[in-house]
């Protein structure tokens, strides 16, 4: 295992809450725009974006209880331009359209599957958590909606699950650690991207402890197991 985020501000994925009152701005697309949602998108001149590789922006509207999500995302004039985009209402469990992206290869929401101190600092990690792989098959599980690998079908499909084994020890980790291995024994992790293998995700935040985070790299793939959620889908 390893946590992509940590005490240094370069890594993990930030995320912006704005009110219901944010001014929206016009969205240029300029890769997957026929599966993207189309703007305005509610996102401040000064937001928050990851600061490299997939230079996500993630903006959570409190008012309309929205998520929007742009992925390679530039500031152009008044507006932003991204390769794709997408809109979730926090208030349904409505899916992508099959074979359409999102914010993330897999078609998911990038925001709920991320780790945040927020939550560690209280006690419990509530949900699934993203993590990546570096090769995928070309299938989906749902919630996943959009299949980004080869035709090896020994290889996973987005949206696999995946959780700790009940059976492994963990009682050895400390602090931060020992509260996401227990979420990843609960919920366990869900595969949202192509990326370094088993690099899990969290939210940027310079009070997170490297020294206990990186307890959790002495966690081997083979701890985990594969969960069945749903057939594999293909195009």
């Amino acid at each position: 295992l390893h946590a992509d985020f940590g005490e240094n501000p370069e890594y993990g994925i930030p995320f912006n809450v704005v009110p219901g009152n944010q001014p929206k701005v016009p969205i240029t697309w300029t890769a997957y725009g026929d599966e993207s949602d189309p703007g305005p998108y509610p996102i401040p001149s000064n937001a928050k974006q990851e600061p490299a590789g997939d230079a996500h922006v993630l903006v959570l509207d409190s008012g309309a209880c929205k998520l929007y999500e742009l992925y390679h995302a530039r500031k152009t004039g008044s507006g932003w331009s991204a390769d794709s985009g997408a809109i979730f209402d926090l208030r349904s469990n409505a899916l992508r359209p099959d074979t359409w992206t999102s914010a993330d290869a897999a078609g998911l929401p990038i925001l709920p599957g991320l780790v945040r101190y927020e939550e560690v600092a209280a006690g419990a990690v509530n949900h699934a958590i993203r993590f990546t792989a570096d090769d995928a098959q070309d299938g989906w599980i749902y919630p996943a909606t959009h299949p980004v690998g080869s035709d090896d079908p020994s290889l996973p499909p987005m949206g696999l699950r995946v959780r700790m084994k009940a059976d492994y020890d963990i009682s050895r980790l400390t602090g931060q650690a020992r509260i996401i291995a227990v979420a990843m024994k609960k919920y366990g992790m869900i595969l949202a991207d192509n990326g370094s293998p088993w690099f899990f995700t969290g939210a940027t935040d310079s009070r997170w402890n490297d020294e206990e985070l990186n307890q959790l790299k002495e966690i081997p793939g083979s701890a985990f197991e594969a969960v069945y959620t749903g057939d594999i889908h293909k195009r």
